[in-house]
This record gives C-alpha cells, structure tokens and sequence, in this order.
C-alpha cells in the first residue's frame, strides 16, 4: 500500500480526521477521511476505500501532533467501536459537538440560533447506565465474549473491561463471559441488555432456546453473588420478564422535583442519569411554564418531563405513540401523586396532523423530545396552525434532540412556515467518547 502524507483540518461526524489531497495546481481535491487523526496534525496514511471524491483511510504515522490529543483511558479504544473520541480531549469534544450543531442549523436548516447555550457537562467516565452487549461463543478461541462490537465490524469486541461503564458493571464483564459459557444454550445468547437503577442493576437476557434448570440454577447464583436481577428475553422487548429476584424494582430519581421514576430495563430512559437530571432541570427552566398555563410534552415515554413540570404548576398532558408507555407514566404520576395535574394520550406524532393539535386545545408551552428521526409532522402542524388558528400556536418550544441533522430540518419548517424565532441551542454532553450529539433547542414566537 502506498503512504501519503495530510494535514487534518477537521472531524467529522465519526471523529474521523478530514484532509484534502492537493492537485497539481495546489488547489484542494479529493476529501480524505482518517481514522485516528486529529485536526491540526499533520499525518501519513494509507488508504483502505477509494471512491470518486473521497477515501478512506487509515494513519500510519504521527508526524505533528495536535495539543487536544490525549491518552485514551480503556485499554481496548483501538479495537472497541464503543467509543470513538476517547484521544480528543473532553472539553475539545464538547467543543466538535457544538460546530456539528452549528453548522447542521446552519447549511441543512438555514438558521443560526440568536443565542449560543453554555455546553452541559457532566462525569466523562463510568456513565453509561443502559447498554446493549453482544454475547458470541468463538470456537477458535474457545471463549465467549461480551461486550460492544468492534470498529466498523460485526465481530465483538475481546473485552475484560469498560472506562464507560459503571465501575460495578465494568468487573462484571469477564464473570459475564464464563456464566455464559457454562450455560447448556451458548450458541444461542445474542446480548444482554443493561439497564442500572439508583439501588439495583438489571439484566435482559436474550435468549432464543430454553433454559435447563441448571441454567437457571447457575443465573440465580449470579444473580446472588453480583446483587444483579435476571430478566428473561424470548423474542421483542415485549417479551422481557423479571425471572430472579423478583422483590426489586428499577427507578432513577429526579430529586430537584421530587419524583421517583420506576422503569422497566426495556424502556427508553436516557444513559446518563446526571446529565438526565440536569437536562430535565434546564429544560422546565428554558420553558418558563407560568401559573395556569397548559402544557404539552410531546413524545412524553414513562414521563420523564411530565412529571417535573407537574411540580411546578402547570397542567401537563403527555403524548406518547405507545400505549404500554402512556399507561406506565400515568402509574408514576400516580405514585408521585400527580395524577390530577397530568394526563396521558396515546397518539402517533409522526402521523399527527393541524386538526388533531386543534383538537387537543391550546398549549401556552411545549416540550418536543423524540427520537432520532425527529418531529416533522409535529413541525408541519404547527406551520399548519399558523395559517388556520395562529392564536393557538404555544408561544414557546422547547426541542430536545439526540439528532442534530433532524433538529435542523425541524427548526427550519419552525422558523420558516411556523414562525418562530430560534432563541438558543446548545449541547448536552449525554455520550462523553462518542460522536453522538445531543442538543437542545428554544423557538419563541415574535412579541
């Protein structure tokens, strides 16, 4: 393979390095992505996908060195597709995250917020309080592994630890690894779901035979030994039940407010419960929700804004696509004795239309937090108020986003046929050593 040799000038979205080859006139030409490097260092590498107007490449060789590199701290970065920004430093990360949102605003949705947000923080290791492992039995190695999968790979990462993972979790990885290959069903485990609560861990294991009784034997004894409860996994989440022990219950608190949220391990709750607990905080801060005003948190999950801003006075009515999810949030509303200012609809944002947000009565604030495909139809209503009933339009939304691409398509449709005016946007830093970018959003209507 033949080296070359590039000066980095950015990341993209995957913390890969971006350089431009020269052409003979000195003018940049073909974009070349590099794994590994970082902007300002100037590196050789070898190409490993050659396409028309970029490549793929792979550095060979530090040759300048950017002062933002550090020493990444797990000892599998290089190998682990977990992590991608683990040798950028922190607040160098933080500070990549905010461009991304800035110029997806800006060259997708073709606006730029009038205020840019201070970065929340939050612990930059040990965070990560729900997560997918895959389990594979290798014949060569005669070993099971447990873990994330390897960088732009199916295959799974040889793991004996995680930097991202709760400390308690991290130790559990190898036990993990010899219960499994002990279990008569090896070649049929795929993953085990965690999720991690304020006193108890859960894991979901998937599996697709069953059990032996000493199979279950063997789980309990994990279970006892690691203070851990086994759920069971037969085919979709759905079908995720608590097999030992079965006196415990998964819950975070948001103790701002008061609230206690219990959660099954197959529910949506964010990863991060700090940076939670101040995403929720700042939010029901930007919102400004006044004495008497109505509320709509839309894509509302078991309630986990709904429920703050019940606390502070409003009437809240969360909207959520699933049936199973709008029914456990009116449970927790219930046992943090809300239930009178909250209610709960099950309704298909992606689908809803001007008449049905006319139908639901006029909201004075929203909360839009969906997932990564965004809130288009929402947008699109509320243009559609705009012309039919303006005075309905809530006079603030406050967007939270995990997709800044999607949030910036949404703003436009806000900004350009709802008409609002982007107040702020800012990052919330809810995935330290990744690429992921979460962000958050205020839309006012003009005075």
């Amino acid at each position: 393979m033949q080296e070359n040799i590039i000066e980095i000038e950015s990341l993209d979205m995957d913390a890969r390095g971006i350089g431009h080859l020269h052409n003979e006139d000195g003018t940049a030409g073909k974009v070349v992505f590099v794994e590994g490097a970082l902007p300002g260092e100037r590196v050789s590498f070898v190409s490993v996908k050659k396409k028309k107007n970029w490549e793929l490449a792979r550095m060979t060789e530090l040759l300048r060195e950017s002062a933002m590199r550090v020493v990444p701290k797990c000892a599998h970065f290089d190998i682990c597709g977990g992590c991608s920004m683990q040798h950028l430093e922190a607040s160098a990360q933080v500070a990549m995250k905010q461009r991304v949102l800035e110029d997806n605003l800006w060259h997708i949705g073709k606006v730029k917020a009038e205020m840019v947000m201070r970065p929340m923080y939050g612990p930059t290791w040990g965070y990560r309080y729900r997560a997918r492992l895959s389990v594979r039995h290798v014949q060569k190695k005669q070993a099971v592994l447990v873990g994330f999968h390897e960088k732009k790979s199916a295959f799974v990462a040889d793991l004996n630890s995680c930097e991202i993972l709760p400390p308690h979790v991290s130790m559990m990885l190898l036990p993990l690894r010899e219960l499994i290959g002990a279990l008569s069903i090896i070649e049929q485990v795929p993953q085990i779901e965690l999720a991690v609560g304020e006193d108890m861990t859960a894991l979901v294991l998937r599996i697709m035979a069953p059990l032996t009784s000493a199979d279950e034997n063997l789980l309990k004894a994990f279970a006892d030994a690691w203070a851990v409860q086994w759920w069971l996994q037969t085919k979709g989440p759905e079908t995720a039940l608590p097999f030992y022990p079965l006196n415990r219950q998964l819950h975070y608190l948001l103790p701002e407010f008061g609230v206690k949220m219990p959660f099954k391990p197959v529910d949506f709750t964010q990863v991060n419960h700090h940076i939670n607990r101040l995403l929720v905080a700042s939010a029901l801060r930007l919102l400004g929700v006044r004495a008497g005003e109505r509320v709509a948190d839309l894509f509302c999950g078991i309630g986990n804004f709904t429920l703050p801003l019940a606390t502070r006075g409003g009437a809240v009515v969360g909207i959520e696509g699933s049936p199973t999810l709008t029914a456990r949030a009116m449970e927790n509303a219930l046992l943090n004795g809300l239930a009178d200012k909250t209610s709960f609809l099950t309704r298909n944002l992606f689908e809803v239309t001007t008449d049905d947000l006319i139908a639901l009565g006029k909201f004075e604030r929203m909360l839009i937090d969906p997932p990564r495909d965004g809130a288009m139809a929402v947008c699109e209503a509320l243009a559609g108020l705009r012309q039919s009933r303006p005075q309905m339009r809530p006079q603030r939304i406050v967007y939270v986003s995990c997709s800044p691409s999607t949030l910036a398509r949404d703003a436009a449709i806000l900004t350009s046929a709802a008409g609002y005016v982007l107040k702020k946007a800012g990052v919330v830093n809810m995935f330290p050593h990744t690429s992921h970018v979460e962000s958050m959003a205020v839309f006012d209507l003009p005075q």
